[in-house]
């Protein structure tokens, strides 16, 4: 029989085979893109030959309401268990962090680790829930695979905190019915354990990997007060990003770090008004913003089409897969008397001191809404791009961009009292959508929670730097980025390489410019007859669209390494005006 390190032999599920090819397993099976799920989605879709609303026209059904309530569990980014000194692990061999408690071996009992609340009370006040001084824990009996004890330890009646709320703004993309801003209550936050980490295989056989028994989660319950999908989705990504602001959780959904269920009704609209619910179903385990939304959609379709054929909602737990387009039912719904809830009788109360709340309190530093606040503000950004910069890989890309922005200021000898915003867009601007564009070839650009990644902060400053001060072109900058993603350029050798391979810009002189928009308006009359027309009065808008034209053609007669086009748009526009124009006016 084979040796499992730190795992009991008698604990073992399926075939002994099985297990050894789990044990022989080096990391955790690869988490898909969210980019790849999202594509493989749209191809079911397409594939179902069933056209759905686009979500922003899905929000309400006339003469019906929606009502969600949301419940999170986000994993607490701590080193230890909950109850137990096995350390946490995500990528380790399967089954090499388990102690005799977290698979409920005969004799071994919950020792509470007090690391473990730190990042829960982070994790509350961010929420700004009232911290309970004084928290107990529950057992919620049921029997799985997943949960060796046969009850999963809690905190049901007594959670650690309660009555909490998060402030959503139109930026947050709550749905447009809900105004410009909308708040959502917080019922509770509790403790509680995670279960075993179960892979299918095939002739139903499922592995089991105990590395994530026991690891530390908070559970999130809020008042059932959202009535739009959009909004539901847009609560789930603010609290994903509070979590991280705060280092509480530094797992985001596609990392498996944060799972959303959806409690969902629906109710007349008559029947609403009076403050009468409809029978709730559940949706379990969604793992994306996207499948929140398109889950609640179509389990609100569903309930509603039931009751209009005059059928019954009944009261169950319902499941998501991505692609669908409708729930599915897994089990009858669970009541608070089949889980027998009962207090732990081998854990004490947990005593959280008010100097310790308050110590969290003053150490937390900047909260998200205040950093888009201050992103938009002082730094110029759209609260769009802001806001993406908060939440892609996990928070890690804001701290990069501020990385960037540090070096790049060193570059441009910039202060904090200069006024001018063009170098702090021209850093969101790349490390949003130029670094987005490199994901395209690969999914992974190694982003750090320090904010570095495989393209290093100093060299994309070196490469916006030279950038800023025209003396390299967007394309050329562009080249040296990809130059340095793919290690044709070492760390540090940007401006070596500019030098190299004489990549400085040598601007065209006026004279130049202008002579090539003499050379590719000759014979487009028509087109610039559209000018005369708007300077005429005979169209209100002015013809932009027929300027870029313009522009593209000098862009591609004239030598593109010493062409801005900034600079041939403002001598097109100048030509028009002041030679084309008048020449065609004089021939009328």
């Amino acid at each position: 029989m084979p040796e499992f390190p730190d795992y009991p032999p008698a604990l073992r599920s399926g075939k002994p085979s099985n297990f050894e090819a789990s044990r022989r397993t080096a990391a955790s099976v690869p988490v898909t893109p969210l980019r790849k799920q999202l594509k493989d989605q749209a191809k079911a879709a397409k594939a179902s030959g069933k056209k759905k609303k686009k979500n922003a026209d899905n929000q309400t059904v006339p003469g019906w309401e929606l009502t969600v309530g949301i419940e999170i569990h986000a994993q607490l980014n701590t080193r230890r268990k909950l109850f137990s000194p096995a350390a946490t692990s995500f990528n380790d061999l399967p089954n090499s962090h388990v102690a005799l408690f977290d698979v409920a071996m005969p004799g071994s009992q919950p020792l509470f680790q007090p690391e473990t609340l730190i990042p829960a009370v982070r994790a509350a006040l961010a929420l700004d829930c009232s911290i309970q001084p004084v928290s107990r824990f529950d057992r919620k009996h049921y029997f799985h695979w997943d949960q060796p004890s046969g009850y999963q330890i809690t905190q049901y009646y007594h959670p650690f905190a309660r009555d909490g709320a998060i402030m959503l703004l139109a930026r947050d993309g709550i749905a447009s019915e809900d105004g410009e801003r909308i708040e959502v209550a917080i019922r509770q936050v509790q403790m509680e354990q995670d279960t075993a980490k179960t892979t299918a295989q095939p002739g139903e056989v499922q592995w089991l990997d105990f590395n994530r028994v026991g690891l530390p989660l908070i559970e999130i319950i809020t008042q059932p007060v959202i009535h739009h999908p959009a909004t539901a989705a847009a609560f789930v990504r603010k609290v994903q990003m509070l979590l991280n602001s705060v280092d509480s959780c530094v797992l985001g959904m596609e990392a498996g770090g944060l799972r959303a269920d959806v409690n969902v009704s629906v109710c007349r609209t008559e029947d609403a008004a009076s403050g009468k619910l409809g029978t709730r179903t559940e949706i379990k385990n969604l793992s994306s913003f996207k499948a929140v939304e398109d889950a609640i959609i179509a389990e609100r379709d569903r309930q509603i089409a039931v009751l209009e054929a005059g059928g019954v909602i009944a009261g169950e737990t319902r499941g998501w897969s991505l692609g669908s387009t409708e729930t599915r039912r897994l089990r009858g719904k669970e009541g608070e008397v089949d889980y027998r809830y009962m207090p732990d009788p081998d854990l004490g109360p947990v005593v959280i001191g008010e100097d310790l709340v308050q110590h969290l309190r003053s150490s937390m530093g900047m909260l998200p809404d205040a950093e888009i606040n201050e992103l938009v503000d002082k730094y110029g950004l759209s609260s769009k791009d802001a806001l993406s910069l908060m939440m892609l890989d996990d928070g890690a890309r804001i701290q990069y961009f501020y990385n960037v922005l540090d070096a790049l200021e060193g570059w441009l000898g910039v202060n904090e009292a200069t006024p001018d915003q063009r170098h702090t867009q021209l850093a969101a601007n790349w490390c949003l959508h130029e670094l987005g564009k490199l994901t395209e070839q690969s999914s992974d650009l190694g982003m750090t929670a320090e904010g570095e990644c495989d393209i290093p902060s100093a060299d994309l400053a070196a490469i916006l730097s030279h950038l800023h001060r025209r003396e390299i072109t967007a394309k050329v900058a562009k080249d040296l980025l990809w130059g340095v993603f793919r290690h044709e350029i070492a760390p540090g050798n940007v401006t070596q390489t500019i030098e190299s391979s004489n990549f400085w810009f040598k601007e065209l002189s006026e004279q130049d410019y202008a002579a090539l928009a003499d050379q590719v308006t000759a014979g487009e009359n028509k087109v610039l007859g559209e000018f005369l027309r708007f300077k005429q009065g005979k169209v209100k808008a002015y013809p932009q669209g027929k300027l870029m034209f313009l522009v593209g053609k000098m862009m591609r007669v004239g030598p593109e390494q010493r062409m801005d086009p900034a600079s041939a748009e403002k001598v097109m526009k100048t030509r028009i005006e002041k030679v084309y124009l008048p020449a065609l006016e004089a021939t009328e």
